[in-house]
Parts: C-alpha cells; sequence; structure tokens
C-alpha cells in the first residue's frame, strides 16, 4: 500500500466502474477535487453531427430563396399598377395643376385653385392695382379658404374671402361670385391709409377682422410669388399640367380677357388660335402667363410669347422654352394661343 500523503488508494479490481463514480470524491487540504487521473471536461451541449444535404446550406438553396423574394414582390407590384382593359400596364400621369417659380419659391396649386387665382388677380388687374394688391388679397383668400369658392364656412361666411352676408358683404349669390367677392376685398381694401407699404398680414387682417390675425403671415411668401407671376412682374413663372385637355374655348378666353383689359385689348382667333397683343412687356407677360393658367377649364395647350413657348405635357410640368419662330410682323407684344382641337 502507497502511504504518501494526498493519494487515493487503488480500486479493488473487482469494484465496478458505477461504483467508483459513485463515490464522493475526496477533499484534500486546500478544498480541491482530487480523482486519481485527469479526465477531459464534457461540453454541456454535445455537438451534433450533420450528413448529407443537411450539412450546409448551399449555394442553390440560397438562390432560390432570393428568386422566391423577387416573385412575391414583382406579384405584389403588378396588382396595385393600373392595366387597361387588355391587361398591359400604363403609365399613370401625375395630378393636374400649376406651378409658379420666382427665385427659389416654387408653389404648386390644384386646377380648381388656379382658376379662382386667376379671378382674384384678374380682378386686380381689371382695377389697375398694383401687384401688391394681388398678393394681400391671395394670402387672404388662401388662409380663409385655401384658395376655394366654399358655399359653407363658420356662422353664415361663404366663398373664397369667406365674407358674411350679415356683415354686408352682399347677398350669399354675390358672395359666391368669384369676381364679385375680389372687388368687394379690394374695395375694402383701397380705404386702408398707407395699404402699398403696409404689412401684407397686417393688412389682410384690417380687411377681415379675423379672430387669428397673425394665420395669414404662413401664406405670405406664395401668395407674392403667384401675384408677381400673373401680374407680368415675374416672366417664364407659371407652368400647369392637364393630363386632359378640355375642347379649346375660345369664346370663355375672349371673354375672360376682355373683362380684365376691356372690349378694346386686340384679340384675333382664327381656328384653335388666338393671337392677342398686350400694351407693353409687363401686360403681355401677365396675358401669357395667365392663359396658361385657364389651360385647365379653356383647354390652351400651348403659348407663344416674346422668344418663349410654353406647350402642355401630360406626364411633367413644362419649362418655358426658346422660341425661334419669328414674331409676326415684328409684334413683340404679340401673345399666340393655341388651343385643343
Amino acid at each position: 500500500m502507497n502511504d504518501e500523503p494526498g493519494l487515493l488508494p487503488p480500486a479493488p479490481r473487482a469494484a465496478t466502474r458505477a461504483a467508483y463514480e459513485e463515490q464522493p470524491p475526496s477533499v484534500g487540504n486546500h478544498g480541491a477535487t482530487r480523482p486519481t487521473e485527469v479526465q477531459p471536461k464534457r461540453p454541456l451541449i454535445k455537438p451534433r453531427k450533420l450528413y448529407g444535404p443537411t450539412a450546409v446550406i448551399t449555394l442553390s438553396t440560397i438562390i432560390a430563396f432570393l428568386l422566391a423574394v423577387i416573385i412575391v414582390l414583382v406579384y405584389a407590384l403588378l396588382s396595385v399598377m393600373p392595366e387597361t382593359p387588355t391587361g398591359r400596364i400604363v403609365r399613370v400621369p401625375p395630378p393636374a395643376g400649376c406651378y409658379a417659380t420666382v427665385g427659389t419659391v416654387h408653389k404648386r396649386i390644384t386646377a380648381e385653385q388656379a382658376l379662382n387665382v386667376s379671378v382674384i388677380v384678374g380682378e386686380s388687374l381689371r382695377r389697375d392695382l398694383p401687384a401688391r394688391a394681388a398678393s394681400i388679397a391671395l394670402t387672404t383668400a388662401w388662409q380663409e379658404s385655401t384658395l376655394r369658392n366654399l358655399d359653407w364656412g363658420d356662422l353664415d361666411s361663404l366663398g373664397l374671402f369667406q365674407q358674411r352676408p350679415s356683415m354686408g358683404w352682399g347677398t350669399p349669390e354675390q358672395i359666391l361670385d368669384p369676381w364679385y367677392s375680389s372687388g368687394k376685398f379690394y374695395d375694402v381694401l383701397v380705404t386702408i391709409p398707407g395699404w402699398e407699404e403696409a404689412d401684407i398680414t397686417e393688412t389682410a387682417q384690417e380687411v377681415q377682422r379675423s379672430g387669428y390675425p397673425e394665420a395669414y403671415r404662413k401664406h405670405e411668401i406664395y401668395a407674392r410669388a403667384w401675384a408677381s407671376a400673373l401680374t407680368g412682374w415675374s416672366s417664364n413663372a407659371v407652368s400647369c399640367l392637364t393630363n386632359t385637355p378640355p375642347t379649346g374655348n375660345a369664346a370663355a378666353l375672349t371673354e375672360f380677357f376682355h373683362h380684365i383689359y376691356g372690349n378694346d385689348l386686340p384679340i384675333e382667333v382664327s381656328g384653335n388660335t388666338m393671337r392677342i397683343i398686350g400694351d407693353n412687356e409687363i401686360d403681355t407677360w401677365a396675358i401669357a402667363q395667365l392663359a396658361v393658367v385657364r389651360s385647365t377649364t379653356d383647354g390652351v395647350i400651348a403659348v407663344t410669347v416674346r422668344g418663349r413657348a410654353w406647350t402642355n405635357d401630360e406626364w411633367h410640368v413644362a419649362p418655358w422654352l426658346p422660341d425661334h419662330s419669328e414674331d409676326e410682323g415684328g409684334a413683340t407684344n404679340l401673345v399666340v394661343i393655341t388651343l385643343q382641337p
């Protein structure tokens, strides 16, 4: 027998492995386990061996998965795209509307708003008011009705400027006429001392007496851009997009311009073409850009003026491009308007 301290006596030959493993380990002076031989530690989870096709994810599996994802995405895309009666996919044109771009200001309005803007600005031109008047009026109407001719409002308020019949602005029928309501606004505006140089928002409040006097201010920058363009002070500034232009209405367009500039304004109509001669460069650009805005209602599809040309494009907002055709008779203030047949 080995009596060397720290060593266990050898197990009896007859002892079984199970009996040996059930014996508690010996503990020495330092508290460490002292087995008779060093055994490798068993992992907590025994690794599982994979064989055959499950051993690795093959490249073909990855490709098949990606193809499945692509097929699902394509199917989802096709299910939401419009189709023709034959089942072919068609392009969807952008919504109709008009844009004014003056300097860094770029503002879109709907076709409905554009029609009302042309009347508000047109009435200021008819009265020979400065562009500042149109800026104030547009700022006000933008806040009061979002440039829509509403047949409802707070209490008995109606129309573009939410004017109240009970406050002496006119009858409901009169107020719902954009020409009339714009004129009534200008009637009051011109009575305010110093309105031409005064703050736009404060002047609008003087006319309207709103419960929210500062609400007009957020619309000033856009109103000024549209007023500058449609009064002719900013050229090449207005473009519209009409998905399906209506049939040209030369009679309505003639009436519109004669209402603004008087019956002495020279207008010639020949088939689908109108020719209008303005008094000066500013008036000429006002006529041209008002004609563009009326494209959504009166079927204007092209305008040429002072070496520039605009043509409606149902797929994008068309810019004013150089026009190399010669002026007819040297008339630099000539506006040529083409109507939808």
